[in-house]
């Protein structure tokens, strides 16, 4: 420093400069920060200051003793504090981190003692259960060689009872082999696996079937397949190689199913060659064999008809065939006595039963004659809506008896059922029944029966006839007797021992006891727990109901029973077959619904736009009278369908949107408000829910009982949907003598009215040469000057055409009246 002035002055040496100071934090973490530093001020001293200034050299501030002028002892003991302080943190900070290092690195050691520890215990397990397991072998094995041992000291005596017929060369074999194999059992377990594949004389003598013995290979396979078991690995099986019948579409589930392999490796091998599907998609036949062959399975190819090739009629052997009751259906006409004369062959009121005495189901009945003969009855209704079902129980029968009211003679039903009889090629016994009544006349009957081909024994023909009556019984056991004669001329027999066939009868939804049908079983025996497809249905037995209504455990042939345990309800006429599994009867039943399907889109679908367009446009010049059928059970309901069928013309028809067996639901209230239809319910009722929702919606539900009250009505309402015929009346002819010009008129013509009357409001035609040449009404119609509404014969009166004026002498006005006449369907 410079002293100018003679004083010593003080001053800073430099300014602040930047610098970085690194800060340390807990778990290791540093950070960089700008400060500013400045250079130390030394401070000289004052006079009577040492004391202090030594004090704040002794701090290191003063690089020679000295401290800045201006700073106090208290600032500067405070500044050394705070340095101080800072160092202890730093100290502190560091000896934290260091013990958080110690801390972890133990943690690393003791973790890694654990898992040593761990690994160690597995080990030993491992080790402990291996030898456990060569223990149990080595035992196993003792217990073997110790009992083949006794089994060969047993067959000693034997051996050297045939040593003279050549055994004398196997003597000397056997000591060494024994000595070997007990030299072999002192061994350790080191060469067990390979001991125990040896073949000695012992086991040769003792070997099993035909002394075979398992080769070296296959007991090494199994030995080890017993290690791998014993220490909880896979078990490697043996491949089974099946043979896959494969249709021409298939779910990847179900090939999986049928080569007996997992389903995720059969996608696997799909993906693989490049196909990406799930195991609910359907792959083509030529993809499946690919995977049928990677997999080492062999491939049959079979169609999607083949299904029911298990199902397919078998010949019965003559020795395995039985006699079997006959089966008779009763045919004739409506009201002719069929039930009546069922119910007293059975003394049974059946006939209490039927709405207005119709039957109205198919039913099947078995009688027992005096003499002990079994015959199965098959009653059907006489209405002639029920055509159909009179030709089903014609198929299924053996003898048909077509009953005939001697009152009544033959009736269109009577020649109806003696058709289905003679397509059927079943032999015909006429019952000439009512004979009780005064006006019975059995003889007009036969003569009747002539027409169409039906000649009876008293007439020298082939077809018995009985005279019967079923309020006396008169006839009754000749009846029976004639029966009886012709199923013996039959010979009639069918094998019970067999998978049973038969039709359905009738089918129903009954609320309780579900789907229910009756059965007429044709061949072989139904018993309780058999698996059957009938129709498009398929279903388990669980229960056989005869007609009595009792339980039984099985039904043989031309017996009818109830059949419960179907998952819906066939159609009367369907043939049961009984198949050995369920997979069998749902892949049938799955396929025939899908046929039938694809017969129905078929049917309804037009092949060209022309065809299209035709039946758009007769649709649209045809009235449709839209209705929803539900009934009792599914023969009511089909003949409801074919009677509706023929019911209108080309102007009108009766369109079935739905027909189905059970109660009216809410769902059929539904469709019926969509198509603006009326519901027929036929012995069924609409529940709870279904008559509400009927009431809001405004839907119409008719019940009926007795089906042709159910036609009539419908036929009525689609009557009112036909137009009214328009009639012509002609009341009257006028010749026109002159032709005037009027002024605001035009031409009018002077007429005579020649004959009848003509009037104002009439229409009128214009005939020149009797051709019509105009057709209209009258403008004006005149007698002299006045306005008349009609002019009589014989009277002249002036006549103007609206909007016509081509009128000359000569020409003739015929005048003519149209009324509207309504009409009924025939």
């Amino acid at each position: 420093m410079s002293d100018n002035d003679g004083k010593k002055t003080l001053g800073l040496r430099g300014g602040a400069r930047p610098g970085n100071v690194k800060q340390s934090f807990s778990h290791g973490r540093t950070k960089n920060v700008v400060v500013e530093t400045k250079r130390k001020r030394v401070v000289v001293p004052k006079p009577g200051g040492a004391k202090s200034g030594s004090g704040g050299a002794g701090g290191g501030v003063g690089g020679a003793g000295k401290r800045p002028a201006g700073i106090t002892d208290a600032e500067m003991e405070r500044r050394l504090k705070a340095v101080q302080a800072a160092k202890a943190r730093e100290a502190e900070e560091a000896a934290n981190r260091k013990a958080e290092e110690e801390a972890r690195a133990e943690e690393r050691e003791r973790r890694r003692a654990e898992m040593e520890a761990k690994e160690r215990e597995q080990r030993e397990a491992e080790e402990k259960a291996k030898a456990k397991a060569e223990e149990e072998e080595r035992k196993r094995r003792a217990a073997e060689d110790k009992a083949k041992a006794a089994a060969a000291k047993a067959a000693a005596p034997a051996a050297e009872a045939d040593q003279p017929r050549g055994g004398a060369k196997q003597a000397p074999a056997k000591k060494p082999d024994r000595e070997q194999d007990r030299q072999n059992r002192g061994k350790g377990g080191r060469d067990g696996g390979r001991r125990s594949g040896k073949l000695t004389v012992n086991q040769a003598l003792t070997g099993g079937e035909g002394g075979r013995q398992r080769s070296m290979a296959a007991m090494k396979r199994k030995q080890e397949r017993a290690r791998q078991k014993a220490m909880g690995g896979p078990v490697e099986r043996e491949k089974v190689v099946r043979e896959v019948k494969l249709p021409e579409a298939i779910v990847v589930s179900e090939l999986a199913n049928r080569m007996a392999e997992r389903v995720a490796d059969v996608v696997k091998s799909l993906m693989q060659m490049g196909m990406m599907v799930t195991q609910n998609q359907t792959i083509d036949a030529d993809t499946a064999e690919l995977i049928i062959e990677e997999f080492g399975h062999k491939v049959t190819r079979v169609s999607d008809s083949d299904v029911e090739d298990v199902i397919k009629e078998v010949e019965d052997k003559e020795e395995d065939l039985q006699p079997r009751p006959p089966v008779i259906t009763i045919m004739g006409h409506v009201d002719h006595g069929k039930t009546s004369l069922l119910d007293a062959i059975r003394d049974a009121k059946v006939v209490a039963g039927e709405a207005g005495g119709i039957t109205q189901h198919i039913g099947a009945y078995q009688v027992e004659t005096d003499s002990g003969a079994v015959l199965s009855f098959l009653d059907t209704p006489g209405h002639a809506a029920f055509t159909s079902m009179r030709s089903r129980g014609a198929q299924v029968t053996d003898i048909v008896v077509l009953v005939v009211a001697a009152d009544d003679a033959v009736m269109p039903q009577t020649i109806e059922a003696i058709a289905h009889a003679k397509a059927a090629e079943v032999p015909m016994i006429v019952a000439i029944n009512k004979c009780d009544k005064p006006a019975a006349n059995p003889d007009k009957v036969r003569t009747d029966l002539l027409q169409h081909e039906v000649i009876v024994e008293k007439l020298s023909g082939d077809v018995q006839d009985i005279e019967v009556s079923a309020i006396t019984g008169k006839g009754l056991d000749e009846l029976l007797e004639a029966i009886a004669l012709q199923a013996e001329i039959l010979e009639l027999k069918a094998n019970p021992d067999r998978a049973a066939h038969g039709a359905v009868i009738e089918a129903q939804l009954d609320v309780g006891r579900g789907p229910v049908a009756t059965v007429l079983v044709q061949n072989g025996t139904l018993k309780q727990g058999d698996i059957f497809v009938v129709g498009e249905q398929w279903g388990k037995v669980r229960a056989l109901i005869s007609d009595t209504g009792e339980r039984v455990e099985e039904a043989g042939p031309s017996v009818p029973v109830e059949v419960l345990g179907l998952n819906g309800t066939p159609e009367a006429g369907d043939v049961l077959n009984v198949v050995s599994t369920e997979a069998q009867a749902r892949e049938i039943a799955e396929y025939r619904e899908q046929a039938a399907k694809d017969k129905r889109a078929a049917a309804g679908a037009a092949t060209t736009l022309d065809q299209l367009l035709a039946k758009a446009k007769e649709d649209e010049n045809v009235a449709e009278l839209p209705i929803l059928v539900k009934a009792d059970v599914q023969g009511s309901a089909e003949a409801i369908v074919q009677a509706m069928e023929k019911i209108g013309n080309e102007e009108v028809r009766v369109r079935v949107l739905h027909y189905g067996v059970g109660a009216i639901t809410e769902t059929d209230v539904g469709l019926a408000e969509a198509s603006n239809a009326p519901i027929l319910g036929f012995n069924v009722r609409a529940n709870a829910s279904a008559r509400n929702s009927a009431n809001q919606k405004g839907v119409e539900i008719r019940y009926y009982s007795v089906i042709y009250d159910l036609v009539d009505d419908v036929k009525a309402a689609a009557s009112g949907l036909l137009s009214a015929e328009v009639r012509e009346n002609f009341i009257g002819y006028a010749e026109i003598k002159e032709v005037f010009k009027v002024s605001n008129v035009g031409k009018v013509a002077g007429c005579l009215v020649t004959e009848g009357v003509a009037r104002r409001s009439a229409g009128v035609r214009l005939l020149r040469d009797d051709v019509v040449i105009h057709e209209g009404t009258l403008k004006t119609l005149k007698r002299f000057k006045d306005e008349v509404s009609e002019v009589q014969s014989g009277q002249e009166c002036g006549m103007a055409f609206e909007n016509y004026d081509d009128i000359r002498p000569g020409d003739v006005i015929e005048i003519f009246e149209r009324t509207e006449v309504e009409r009924k369907l025939d």
